[in-house]
């Protein structure tokens, strides 16, 4: 009882304190009437789309609802409404924030770089905190209603559901529009990134938002709540029951500690004075926020004995180590800073193919570690305390979530203050500024990516585990025909998935890349700034290609494991999932990591470097960087999704499943 006041306690507190930077958002300078009349433009599309999403995604939900109600009673229909309710809430909460947040953060810029970054991550901190607040708020509160994890996996599909398709759809409409604007204005025009000529800029700015905020909370939402989720059920299935319910409570506690940490870590952020590097003030405040992660899970093991043994806490340690390990992994390839990306710039002197060839051999070379971070993460947990060490390892790499995601959102915020800034007129310095805050954001977005991603393989390993015991299957024959052939199926659903949504973003953008062609030939005096462009007709190219095509993606995820689970039986339901979990893993960090290191290539020409804005160097890395977009921004993110929404669902039917086994 005391793990569940306390977490929900703890989860208000974050709330108010998000409430409160919120409200200091707000009462910042907005700026000219000109940049006002910009960030409304970018605030109505982004709310326009969402409202469209959520009404298409409110039929998937009822309809859900409805069968889960039917087959599994209607405490975990009410679960999954709940899920799914705080899902969107929180990506509508951060995209809200956001837009209310990026004209400030450039008038902000207009003063000194670090008043640009306090106010960017401020608005990133709301959402983060959103995110954990909302998702420790419901899991705890679910428990103390029904004292049951299985109804709670419930929560977990809701909010996994909603994920997906915030995430494929949001993906879809800022890649359509980022890559038909890229192509035409700096290729083919030659005109500056954001430039107000561009037809394609608005909703480019409009996708920031619906993608790379509301798209990411629920994603990372998922994720979060998924992990805790995991953790409770590994203890029912497996502790006596004498012992279930510390072990129920510590994911719980842990959780709760680490909103707290991350508060720590945002104050430090606020506070940061001394670095010059705006990618040093962030990681002081990610970096602290562990730390005290790890001496606050100590002292919940040791001193206030929940669960009074300590290879708990060496589990969590793993867990916390591993996240900051990939996090450092992905900045080293990602960064502008670093060899890697570097070379894809160099690359691009021979042109977009080179930048292509490059950029695709860093995505795959930077899977090795991770890997090795993830399997040497899984023995070393499973080693500790088994299979709920492993679970307990997911949930300390999640634990300092509200600034790890603060850090993340702070990029599409910044990302929307420069070009605010560019088609304000608010000068070079101020572009120049905002441009700098906007490609640390790119990093920050990628190591965001690599724990969302890591997580997603430890708690898929922790559902999956969960699964296994529930359905009463002790192991799995790999010389079984029925499990290798669900292997084999599951390790091409992550390309097939990948492959449905890059194809989307491509169409769009060929659509979008005509739109903007067309408006440039036909409306005199645009490419001379005396006429103003449709920006209406590429919001609406983008709208359209993300509602029609993220459905078929995410029908796909959620009914494959219910066929071959009947089909194929549960044996193969089991190999399905181990084959999805390890590519989808692997092809996840391949494309966020080369889409990340593309970007940054891109920008580190676009700071003076190898002949600068303009150069064929800058044209061909802006290929490449198109490439980029749908692999880190549309395709490689919801993979993590994918591999955690399948477990979730084959849990879900798990009952039915196990009279086949008996």
């Amino acid at each position: 009882m005391f793990a569940i006041l306390f977490a929900i306690i703890i989860a208000f507190l974050g709330l108010v304190f998000a409430g409160i930077l919120a409200f200091k958002i707000n009462r910042e300078d907005a700026g000219t009437a000109k940049m006002r009349e910009i960030s409304a433009a970018i605030a109505e599309g982004a709310m326009a789309f969402l409202h469209k999403e959520y009404k298409i995604l409110a039929i998937f939900v009822l309809a859900f609802g409805f069968i889960i109600d039917i087959i599994l009673g209607p405490k975990t229909a009410f679960a999954f409404l709940l899920g799914a309710i705080f899902s969107a809430l929180t990506g509508n909460i951060g995209m809200r924030i956001a837009t209310r947040a990026n004209v400030r953060t450039a008038q902000a810029a207009s003063a000194s770089i670090k008043k640009g970054l306090a106010l960017a991550f401020s608005s990133g901190s709301v959402m983060g905190l959103s995110v954990v607040c909302l998702g420790l708020f419901g899991v705890a509160s679910l428990y103390w209603l029904f004292r049951d994890p299985n109804i709670i996996y419930g929560f977990g599909f809701g909010a996994s559901g909603i994920a997906l398709f915030a995430r494929v759809g949001g993906g879809i409409y800022t890649k359509a529009a980022d890559v038909g604007a890229d192509l035409v204005g700096k290729i083919e025009k030659g005109i500056p990134e954001d430039d107000p000529r561009n037809p394609a800029v608005i909703a480019d700015n409009v996708g920031d938002n619906v993608g790379d905020v509301a798209g990411m909370g629920a994603d990372l939402f998922e994720s979060y709540v998924d992990s805790i989720i995991a953790a409770m059920a590994i203890a029912v299935l497996i502790f006596p029951t004498i012992a279930q319910g510390e072990a129920i409570a510590l994911p719980l506690i842990l959780a709760a500690v680490g909103i707290l940490a991350s508060l720590c870590g945002n104050i430090i952020v606020q506070l940061s004075r001394g670095a010059k590097k705006v990618a040093s003030i962030l990681n002081r405040g990610i970096y602290s926020a562990a730390a005290l992660m790890i001496v606050g899970s100590y002292l919940v093991v040791k001193v206030f004995h929940v669960i009074d043994d300590l290879k708990v806490f060496y589990a969590t340690l793993v867990g916390i180590v591993a996240g900051v390990i990939i996090g450092y992994i992905t900045e080293y390839y990602t960064s502008d800073s670093n060899k890697p990306t570097q070379k894809i710039a160099e690359s691009s002197k021979t042109g977009a193919g080179t930048n292509i060839i490059q950029g695709l051999s860093l995505g795959m070379l930077s899977t090795m570690i991770p890997v090795l971070v993830i399997a040497v993460g899984i023995w070393a947990s499973f080693a500790l305390f088994g299979l709920y060490g492993i679970a307990i390892a997911a949930v300390g790499m999640l634990s300092t979530l509200g600034i790890t995601l603060a850090a993340d959102t702070y990029g599409p915020v910044a990302d929307n203050a420069a070009g605010i800034a560019e088609m304000a007129g608010m000068g070079q310095d101020v572009r120049e500024r905002a441009e700098s805050l906007d490609a640390v954001g790119n990093t920050t977005a990628a190591i965001g990516k690599g724990f969302a991603i890591g997580s997603a393989a430890l708690t898929a390993l922790a559902l999956f585990a969960s699964y296994t015991e529930s359905i009463g299957l002790k192991f799995i024959d790999i010389s079984n025909p029925k499990v290798i052939a669900g292997m084999f199926i599951g390790g091409v659903l992550p390309f097939f998935f990948s492959a449905l949504s890059m194809r989307a973003v491509g169409s769009a953008a060929m659509e979008m890349v005509e739109e903007v062609r067309r408006q440039f030939r036909e409306i005199s005096g645009l490419m001379e700034g005396a006429a103003k462009p449709e920006y209406g007709r590429c919001v609406s190219i983008s709208t359209a290609a993300a509602l029609k095509k993220m459905v078929l993606p995410g029908l796909v995820t959620i009914s494959a494991p219910i066929v071959v689970g009947f089909v194929m039986g549960p044996a193969a339901l089991g190999g399905m999932l181990a084959g999805s979990t390890v590519t989808g893993f692997l092809l996840a960090v391949m494309m966020a990591n080369a889409g990340g290191a593309w970007d940054n290539a891109k920008k580190f020409i676009e700071k003076g470097n190898l002949g600068g804005k303009g150069s064929d160097a800058h044209k061909a890395a802006v290929v490449g960087d198109t490439v980029g977009d749908p692999f880190k921004d549309t395709a490689g993110p919801a993979l993590n999704i994918l591999i955690k929404l399948m477990t979730i669902v084959s849990l879900m039917i798990a009952p039915l499943l196990a009279k086949m086994v008996q």
